[in-house]
């Protein structure tokens, strides 16, 4: 069950921590979903998670149909310190709309990124970071399965970035062009039984005219070392744009390094209606190394060291040997 705690950190999850560092030992990805875990990759990890999608979306009163492909993609590296991490990340797409509200029907198309920003988050509050002190209860499987209060109290961190749109992108308010800043909140609690829930609330663009407040609401549940099921709740506000979309889907960890996964998109709405599918994939190279603790023992001492305890172990033996030797004479 090792490898299942350690796999549903990502975010998704999403792994059990060790005292002082943010690597896990399999994969750590943000996907399935959108929402993005409390926790780095560790440190001299750099990680590709990409999900190629299709997306249909149909607003009936301005009577068009869009029918998209894209891919969005992430770049992420943990530098210099466990809690620091910086990410390149975006989505890019190609449209073909449909205008119905003629006589004549007829199409345009256009592509662009939807989103492209460079950005870093720092995990200010760990709660797991002495989880290790917490010793299992040998004796009872429900003890050690039970809900905890203390679970209730989340992994936080903190993320800033800077967004880039390019001039008359079709997927952006009328005059967004250049950087923007881009900040963020995550918090993660990870419950028995191998549930997890992420929470990202998002202000987005900020000081243009498409200024976006937006949260994501995030469930994991692992259902085996291997599997592992979501559902995702995403709220998007703004004067351009506001959407309540729901996810689900799942994701198989293939290697420690290596995982799949796939999600369905919707809404409940028609303006626009939203159906969407995606296949996604995380590949990590992983040049982590623990960091070895010096207490100022040289090689030469401790083999010193070592040789004169055996010494020692020998000599009380015999000594205890001796105490104990009775003559029958």
């Amino acid at each position: 069950m090792k490898a299942l705690k350690t796999y549903l950190f990502i975010g998704t999850f999403l792994c059990a921590l060790s005292a002082f560092s943010q690597y896990t030992e399999v994969i750590n990805s943000n996907r399935p979903g959108v929402s993005k875990s409390a926790f780095a990759v560790g440190t001299n990890v750099v990680q590709f998670e990409v999900g190629p999608y299709m997306l249909n979306e149909d607003h009936s009163l301005r009577k068009t149909e869009d029918k998209s492909f894209g891919a969005d993609f992430s770049v992420r590296y943990g530098l210099l310190w466990p809690q620091l991490e910086i990410n390149l990340e975006g989505a890019f797409q190609s449209t073909t709309r449909t205008y119905t509200n003629s006589i004549t029907e007829f199409e345009e198309k256009y592509s662009n990124f939807k989103t492209l920003t460079l950005g870093a988050k720092y995990l200010v509050y760990d709660p797991y970071k002495n989880a290790g002190e917490d010793k299992p209860n040998i004796y009872s499987w429900k003890a050690n399965h039970s809900f905890k209060w203390k679970d209730l109290i989340p992994a936080v961190s903190v993320y800033a970035g800077a967004n880039y749109d390019t001039k008359d992108n079709p997927y952006t308010a009328p005059g967004i062009e250049g950087f923007s800043p881009k900040v963020m909140v995550a918090t993660q609690n990870n419950f028995a039984s191998g549930w997890v829930f992420v929470t990202n609330f998002m202000l987005d663009r900020i000081g243009t005219d498409q200024s976006d407040f937006s949260y994501i609401l995030t469930l994991t549940k692992s259902i085996s070392d291997q599997w592992v099921l979501f559902g995702e709740t995403q709220g998007i506000s703004s004067d351009f744009y506001a959407d309540n979309l729901i996810r689900f889907g799942g994701a198989y960890l293939w290697s420690r390094n290596f995982q799949l996964d796939t999600a369905l998109t919707f809404n409940t709405k028609d303006t626009p209606s939203v159906f969407g599918v995606t296949l996604g994939a995380s590949y990590r190279l992983d040049f982590h190394k623990d960091k070895k603790t010096d207490n100022g023992t040289s090689v030469e001492d401790e083999l010193e060291r070592q040789e004169n305890a055996k010494g020692n172990n020998r000599k009380k033996r015999k000594k205890r040997s001796k105490s104990i030797d009775v003559d029958f004479d």
